[in-house]
């Protein structure tokens, strides 16, 4: 899923700033881009849940297919719909490489993964949807660990607050443990899920 639209653009668009980069454009420029976007335009309950669904996507940097999938495996789990769906979501491993501060942004984690720099319990693994289970360990290859990007990230520069509570990681080792399923008031994204499933739902 790669979108070539400029971020800080998108950002405006969708109402949320997707990368920390983006947070001074946001805040400078907080409405849509376009010349209507100071508009005072009334949305319909359907533009409602569909933006907050664009949200959602954009903040996991997948495509819609994906995004659906996401929608029908929760439906059909136990709990409420919409914190199961982040919490799927969640547990992708791009997500969790990002998470863990091997990453700056949502959208390095998938091209590195892509890439095949992590390994999974000892075995490369380059499917940035792969579903990480409790006790997995997820590393920065041997031969990946002296690249620039990594250098940095074992530092702790990618590190904005606290560290993700269901997970285990020691930056210097590139390293990263899953203790347990992530709760929804763990997971740092900024959505209103049920109008999300309501969207689906439809």
């Amino acid at each position: 899923m790669n979108n070539s639209r400029p971020k800080a653009k998108l950002s405006r668009a969708l109402g949320i700033p997707l990368t920390r980069k983006c947070v001074k454009y946001f805040e400078r420029r907080p409405f849509p881009p376009g010349v209507h976007g100071r508009g005072r335009r009334k949305s319909s309950d359907y533009q409602v849940r569909l933006l907050e669904k664009q949200r959602l996507r954009h903040q996991y940097n997948i495509s819609e297919v994906q995004m659906r999938a996401a929608y029908d495996a929760a439906h059909k789990a136990e709990g409420k719909t919409g914190e199961t769906m982040v919490t799927l979501l969640e547990r992708r491993l791009d997500a969790t490489v990002f998470r863990a501060g091997f990453t700056r942004t949502i959208y390095q984690a998938r091209q590195l993964v892509v890439h095949g720099h992590f390994t999974v319990d000892g075995k490369k693994v380059d499917r940035p949807g792969y579903k990480l289970k409790p006790g997995q360990v997820i590393e920065v290859k041997e031969t990946s660990r002296q690249k620039p990007p990594f250098q940095i990230a074992a530092t702790g520069t990618h590190i904005d607050g606290p560290t993700a509570p269901y997970l285990s990681t020691v930056l210097e080792d590139l390293r990263s443990t899953v203790i347990r399923a992530p709760q929804r008031s763990e997971v740092p994204v900024l959505c209103d899920e049920q109008l999300v499933v309501e969207y689906y739902a439809r």
